[in-house]
């Protein structure tokens, strides 16, 4: 089967030749047809996220097609469509996993990055962590949703979790990319009001975030035009969590969102008082992912991606290291779509 492989971090993916995998017990293989790029991709290539699987085949927001099934699976059936999202396992058993908590399991497994994903002709997959994708978005549209899509809704449902009670929102948005083209959508959907905070000089990220329904779009290092409940950054950029701070009111949430941030510069304990609290978001669950896609038709979310065929998978890291397009990246696999 083709697949692009990292062998190292810092190095171009390679065009390979793999044996087509076989699923084992309780796994089963999908034939890819697309799989959308994510920042955490990025940070796997680039050396940022330690020891991952060499050689390895990333990509985990993965759309595709059962082709066979392993032993005592009983989800899905052999043509079904399916999504692969970023993670791939867990132990199921310990403290975390028994307390709906399978995000922090220390023994979890990460499609991408310690088990091969989706930057090839076939994958393999959990059946547990494989979801049935909702109608109504085609092969391409729906592969930011795995990911992108599913890593804001935690962002966006743990934020609200540590507001108090009230219908609507100033939530801060630091970063405007795959994730927060998304996440706009369903907050504006539940009635919050989306501020949009972009590269200084970012004329085009700012107009994207405004169709996407942001009610103001300015440079990050400006402040807002009113006080934030919220703020939620998707961008890696540690100094974003001062500046979010000093814009966030009093008994105001700053969440990080991302995988990799650069580290954070120390800032007077004043940006922090009036219980204003700081929190990250890390990974997924399997309850985020049913919650998530069962809600993207109903708003009804509309992604914008930029397809790449498989073997221009460099270029589509490069691009989006350089920021070079809007919404989300998509690797296509399948070239009949």
């Amino acid at each position: 089967m083709r697949a692009m492989v990292l062998d190292a971090p810092h190095q171009p993916l390679r065009e390979a030749d793999l044996p087509i995998p076989t699923p084992g017990p309780g796994q089963v293989l999908v034939k890819v047809i697309a799989c959308g790029l994510c920042r955490t991709d990025l940070h796997v290539v680039d050396g940022e996220l330690p020891h991952p699987k060499l050689p390895l085949v990333p990509g985990h927001q993965v759309v595709g097609r059962i082709a066979a099934l392993g032993e005592g699976v009983t989800m899905g059936a052999v043509g079904e469509r399916v999504g692969i999202p970023w993670l791939g396992g867990s132990c199921g058993c310990c403290r975390h996993c028994r307390d709906d908590r399978e995000n922090l399991c220390e023994q979890a497994r990460y499609t991408g990055y310690q088990r091969d994903g989706g930057f090839a002709e076939y994958c393999l997959a959990d059946q547990r962590y494989a979801f049935t994708l909702p109608k109504g978005f085609d092969d391409l549209q729906v592969a930011p949703l795995l990911c992108a899509g599913l890593i804001g809704y935690r962002a966006w449902r743990l934020t609200l979790a540590s507001l108090t009670a009230r219908r609507e929102y100033d939530i801060g948005f630091y970063g405007f990319g795959a994730a927060a083209h998304i996440l706009c959508q369903v907050a504006t959907h539940a009635g919050h009001r989306v501020h949009a905070f972009v590269r200084p000089g970012d004329v085009a990220g700012a107009a994207f975030a405004r169709r996407h329904g942001a009610v103001d779009a300015r440079d990050a290092d400006k402040p807002p035009a009113r006080p934030l409940d919220a703020a939620i950054i998707f961008a890696p950029a540690g100094e974003l969590v001062p500046a979010a701070l000093r814009a966030v009111d009093r008994g105001g949430v700053v969440t990080c969102a991302g995988i990799h941030m650069s580290d954070i510069p120390s800032f007077p304990y004043a940006d922090l008082w009036h219980e204003k609290q700081v929190r990250s978001v890390a990974n997924l669950t399997r309850r985020d992912g049913e919650e998530f896609l069962a809600l993207a038709p109903r708003i009804p979310v509309r992604t914008t991606v930029r397809p790449y065929p498989l073997a221009q998978a460099n270029r589509a890291l490069d691009d989006l290291r350089e920021g070079r397009f809007e919404g989300s990246a998509v690797i296509v696999v399948d070239p009949e779509i």
